[in-house]
């Protein structure tokens, strides 16, 4: 039986407490105070290698003033749930749509503190408003930085991927090469990262059909069960925990 085969069997017979013993953490983008401090959000920190960057950003919204910030808490929380359901250890890095930051530096220790097996950043994009569909970000090979996640990175993104567009139906991102799957070294989240770690940008806020989707309850529910999924699947492709 080949690798792959192994994988599905797993996904097929895997039960509620499956994931137990993993740890996930989930990265809700940005944070609903952030407009109004820029002094702390501007602020740069360090992301390896010399480089500095803004602690946090606003984020994007729809058209009609849906914020990311909003939306990606929505969606972690509703992920959060399934994944406990499935067993695992799930972590936050914030708990409420209120605060400032944390800064990107920080987000990151969360990750690592926890010896997460997976930690997924949730955002939206404000990419051309013609564009839609969705995309996921996984690191750079950086010497001294990503060289030791590099291949957990990139099958945790290959299985986000896959399981995020079946569940959901969405493009991949057509505003954008890299068929869904883009390799980036500027993202403090992923230089700063000790265990697998991606970030996903779950649909084009600033274009009309994705904004329709990303309002809609029933389908946020559908874009936290593909992320949920894609963990999942994973997890389930690796060694089973030790501890």
């Amino acid at each position: 039986m080949g690798a792959l085969s192994v994988v599905l069997a797993l996904l097929a017979t895997a039960g509620p407490g499956d994931l137990t013993g993993r740890t996930v953490v989930l990265d809700p983008g940005h944070n609903g105070a952030n407009a109004a401090h820029p002094e702390i959000i501007n602020r740069q920190v360090a992301i390896g290698g010399g480089r500095y960057k803004a602690c946090n950003t606003t984020g994007t919204a729809t058209p009609g003033g849906y914020t990311e910030a909003r939306f990606t808490l929505n969606v972690a929380r509703s992920a959060a749930r399934i994944l406990r359901r499935q067993g695992a250890e799930v972590v936050m890095t914030r708990r409420t749509n209120r605060g400032v930051g944390p800064c990107i530096n920080r987000r990151a220790r969360i990750g690592n503190r926890a010896h997460a097996d997976a930690v997924v950043s949730i955002h939206a994009d404000g990419g051309p408003a013609p564009g839609r569909g969705f995309h996921v970000i996984r690191p750079s090979w950086i010497e001294g930085l990503t060289d030791d996640i590099y291949d957990e990175s990139l099958g945790l993104g290959r299985a986000l991927r896959r399981a995020y567009e079946k569940r959901t139906g969405l493009p991949r991102a057509t505003y954008l090469g890299g068929n869904g799957l883009v390799a980036r070294s500027d993202l403090g989240g992923l230089r700063l990262s000790n265990v697998p770690a991606v970030f996903i940008e779950t649909a084009n806020m600033r274009n009309a059909a994705d904004a329709a989707r990303v309002r809609s309850p029933r389908f946020r529910r559908r874009i936290a069960r593909g992320i949920a999924d894609g963990v999942r699947r994973y997890l389930l492709a690796q060694p089973s925990p030790s501890r």
